[in-house]
Parts: structure tokens; sequence; C-alpha cells
């Protein structure tokens, strides 16, 4: 299959949705040409996720597309509760109230300096993200796009991948393309994952509550929803709880679209407008206009991790190497978060400045990471599917009057669902060979609270820090493409040993002198930090041998390493 006359790119990316357009992007920021399939001509418009999360509004921040995102979805001023009722129109059982995306951006700017989240979640659905990403792909020159193209063939040498792509509605010749390496980002159903004979582990979700199982989601249009029957109580996400049965409403622009969620009530169930509209009709208490748009088919309560994550030259990202339950939306951000630990790795493999171990720490670092988040997930996934209504919460008497009471108290304790700043911020790669040995303690690992620490493995602490033209910036903005050397504070010692050691090894390097209270916040003069703003090692002299801490940052030998296992006591099938 090895064409010399081939296409070619350093870097092949199979699948365009957000894991493989922000890998692509990230690439890009590296400096690393790529192609990108994708079998659909565009970006798939149906609601799907609606969380991106703190972590993930810092990747966009870095690409500098996280302000033009936050004008997608929900107007800035639009509530972002999550309210619960036993119908629409009858009694609210709860409301978790959660700032505005205008509350959540003004509070950001009047935040302390120490404040650790200078991109606020935001609530947009990924339908609208996806769309806007990919107009980004096509504005920069060094991400060949092939979407239309299907990658039906591939395989791997010791030299690099060739791969063979078809034009999905057959309209031109097939291509032949040649790369250094591949990544499949193409989801739960990965062409790239099966053809490596890789399968998944973990719970497949068969068993549970509501969000379990077979489920639909539906896109929608009901006018009178926000119009009439709440102008004064709009959310984000209303949800019907009632003992016939329970569905999940997502407002997506504010106005009169909305995903629907509901149950299938058997494993071989297809869904049918007739019979969506009246479960949102009775989940709304009344006969309202309804228009369906779309439906889609998935399964709730899943946890699945992949086996592996690579073999060789070809790796995989994204849902290709996890499959979430979507409660707390941990799924697409986690992926995210791994195509940023991976970029700058492929980056360094492809120009030449990386170790030899260094691109098999992408799994061994991201893989527990991806284990607890699916974990936390899942956990949420058999709260809320565990929830007991009572028979008599549509009652109007004492007895109905008691039961919703009961029921508001227990939804309230459902907050940490939507609010998981340990799980968006708080990954870690403790143990990964390509951090230098600290003796410190890591922080413990809360899913609802971020603990920041400078303690190498973890996210470099947010600072802001005082700038002259504009007030204050984020010391995020002040980090190089490569590695950052931080020199905190007036005191801090000199870094030309490791400038030099990095110039000979071709490793990119900037020093960036921050003031004295950055001294007082980090605690220590000096903080080396990763591409992906991860720490790679602090101090407050630099080692004798800097080139020996670099070799090691960089995976110098380190080759022959094995990835963990399960861990956080999860118990474990096997899944096709």
């Amino acid at each position: 299959m090895h064409d010399t006359h081939a296409l070619k790119a350093p870097v092949a990316i199979v699948g365009g949705g957000p894991v493989g357009m922000m890998l692509a992007l990230f690439l890009d920021r590296h400096g690393v040409p790529v192609v990108l399939f994708n079998s659909e001509r565009t970006t798939r418009w149906h609601p799907k996720g609606n969380t991106h999360n703190a972590r993930t509004m810092e990747h966009y921040r870095r690409l500098g597309l996280s302000d033009g995102i936050r004008r997608l979805g929900l107007p800035a001023d639009h509530p972002r509760d999550v309210a619960y009722f036993t119908r629409v129109n009858g009694w609210e059982l709860a409301r978790l109230d959660m700032p505005s995306e205008r509350e959540r951006l003004q509070a950001a700017r009047q935040a302390p300096d120490t404040d650790q989240v200078p991109e606020p979640l935001l609530r947009a659905n990924q339908m609208y993200v996806e769309r806007f990403l990919l107009e980004h792909l096509r504005t920069r020159p060094s991400i060949q796009l092939r979407f239309g193209w299907r990658v039906d063939d591939f395989q791997q040498d010791a030299d690099g991948v060739s791969l063979h792509a078809v034009d999905s509605a057959g309209q031109a010749a097939d291509e032949h393309w040649r790369a250094d390496y591949m990544v499949g980002c193409d989801g739960g159903h990965s062409f790239v994952r099966r053809r490596l004979g890789i399968g998944y582990i973990g719970p497949d979700g068969s068993t549970g509550g509501f969000l379990s199982g077979r489920m639909f989601s539906s896109h929608m249009r009901i006018p009178d929803l926000h119009r009439r029957l709440l102008p004064d109580r709009k959310a984000w996400m209303y949800n019907v709880v009632a003992p016939e049965g329970r569905l999940l409403l997502i407002s997506l622009d504010g106005a009169d679209e909305f995903l629907l969620m509901t149950q299938a009530r058997s494993h071989d169930e297809m869904p049918q407008d007739d019979a969506v509209i009246r479960a949102i009709q009775r989940g709304i208490g009344e006969p309202v206009e309804v228009s369906v748009l779309a439906h889609a088919v998935w399964h709730g309560g899943l946890a699945l991790v992949a086996e592996r994550f690579a073999d060789r030259r070809v790796l995989l990202a994204g849902d290709a190497t996890h499959l979430f339950s979507p409660t707390g939306g941990f799924g697409m951000n986690t992926g995210i978060d791994g195509a940023a630990n991976l970029a700058w790795k492929l980056a360094a493999v492809v120009q030449g400045w990386a170790g030899d171990g260094l691109l098999a720490t992408y799994e061994l670092e991201r893989r527990p990471v991806t284990l607890r988040n699916t974990h936390a997930a899942r956990r949420l996934t058999q709260r809320v599917g565990q929830v007991d209504v009572p028979a008599e919460v549509e009652d109007p008497g004492p007895a109905g009057q008691q039961a919703r009471a009961r029921l508001g108290e227990a939804l309230q304790q459902f907050r940490g669902q939507f609010a998981s700043l340990g799980v968006e911020l708080g990954a870690r790669y403790d143990g990964s060979p390509i951090l230098w040995p600290d003796d410190g303690t890591p922080p413990e690992d809360d899913p609802l609270l971020y603990r920041p620490s400078t303690l190498p493995g973890g996210r470099l602490p947010h600072l802001w820090i005082a700038d002259g033209s504009t007030g204050r910036c984020s010391v995020f903005d002040r980090l190089g493409v490569g590695f950052t050397l931080l020199r905190n504070g007036p005191q801090a010692p000199e870094a030309t040993r490791l400038v030099e050691a990095a110039r000979a090894r071709g490793i990119p390097l900037e020093v960036v002198d921050l003031p004295s209270t950055a001294f007082t916040f980090y605690a220590v003069q000096l903080l080396l930090v990763r591409p992906d703003q991860h720490i790679g090692w602090r101090g407050d002299v630099l080692p004798e041998d800097a080139g020996a801490l670099l070799d090691r940052l960089v995976g110098q030998g380190v080759a022959g390493i094995q990835s963990p296992g399960p861990v956080l006591g999860c118990v474990f099938s096997a899944v096709g």
C-alpha cells in the first residue's frame, strides 16, 4: 500500500468531531501540518453535549477562540438554572440557581488575583461549537481538510502510516496518503480502533434508571415553553420527575429550540415523532405545539475505556478511547484535554526533540485520568437513576405537599452534577516518568473541589498578573507554545544553563519573568511548565545538570514503559 506518489502530511487525523478538530488546531499551533478526514461534508447539525468546562475553555483561550465561542448558543443573560418539575406547568420541585453567562464573566473579572477560574464553564450546544471550529479550521493553511472523505484502509510500518481515502459521495478519485503518525478520533464506533483490534472494557450501562440503557435525543421546537408557560421562570435545563416517567429538556437557543432526552421502552425501540410529541406534552402538562426536527439514538450509563490508546504509529483519542455517561458533561471535555496532552508529544516527535519514550507517556498519563472521569460520570448517573419518585408527588393535598418537599430536598443534592470543578481542573499525572521527582504530597482528589498545587504533574495554578495596558492578564496568556520557565519574583535565579541546554536539544523554551506576587502565591522561585500547561519541575535553584532535567521531561531514556491498569477500584467487564 506504500505509494511513493502519495500525498503527505506529518500527522493524519481520522474523525472531524470536536476532539479531532481541536487536535488539529493544537498541532497547528505547535507548527505541525496535518490532514483531517471526516466522512461527512460538514459537522453534524444535531444537539449533543452542552457543557464546555473550565479546562476546555482554557484550551479554547490558548487558541484565541474562547471569546468567539462564548457568543454561541444561549443569550448571555439567559438563566443557566437547572429546574425540576412534576410537570412544567405544575409544581416546581427544586431549582439549582446558576449564574448566567454575563454573570459568570463579570464574576471572573472581579475575582481575586488567585482565583482559579479565568475561563468559566460555558453552556453552548456542541453542534454550534463544532460549526464554529470548522470555520476556523478553514482559515489555517497548514491544516488540509478532507471533510466528505472516508478512510477505509490503512497500514503502518516502521517509518509511517499509509492511508486510503474515498470521497463519501463518490464524486472524486480515491486518494492515497502517507503520514508519520495517524490518530483515530472517529468516535465510539471507531473504524481505527476496531481495525487495530482494540476493545473497550467497563460497564455497558444495560442496567440502571433514567439516563441508562437505550436513550433518545430529539431536536425540537416548542414555541410556547418560554413565551407563554415560563416567561419568568426560564432555565437552561428542565427535568420532569413524575411517577409515570421522566424526561430532560435542554434549552439550545434561549427561544424555541430544545434538546429532549427520553428513555426507550425496549432495547430495540426506535424513536417515533408521535410518541416523542406525546411524551413532551405529557411532561409539560398540556398539548402545546411541538415540531420535531430530528432524532438520535444513544446508550446511557456507559463507563467504557479502550484497552489501549495506541498501536505503534497509530493512536486513539476522544470517544475512540472512552465512552461516558453524559451526566456531568465530562466526555468531550476529557477528550479535548487528552488531545492537548497528545499534541505536544506528537509535535516533539515530528520535530525531532522528543526522547525515545515520550509518545508512550500519552497513554500512561491519560488513561488513569480517563478512568477517573468515567467513574465520576457513572456515579453521577447512578445517583440520578436512583431518585425515588413518590406516587403521591402530584397530589394536591398534604401528602403530596410533603412528598414534594422531600423530593425537592433530595434533588438539591445534585448541584455537584453541574459544578464538578475538581474533575474539570484537577487532572494530575503523578507517577509519570516524564516528571522530575519531587517529595511533595499530591492534593486530595475531590470531584467537586479543585486544590491548586505546584507539585509536578498538575495544571499550573492560575494567577492573574498585573498588566499596564489591560489591568491584568492571565498567567496562561504568558506561557509559550513549548516549555515555559516561570521566574517568580525579582530574586529568582537566572536560567542560562537551562536555556542553553534547551537550545542544544532543539527543545522550544521561553523564560517568563513574573512579579513578586507570583512568588507569594506559588511559594517557589522557578516553575518549568510543559506545553500542555502541566508542571514538570519546580525548585528554587536549577539542577546542576539542566540537560538531564530536560531529557527527563521529553522522555529521553524512558522507552519500554508500561501503561497502568484500571484504577479507583473500578470493576470492569469485557465489552466489544
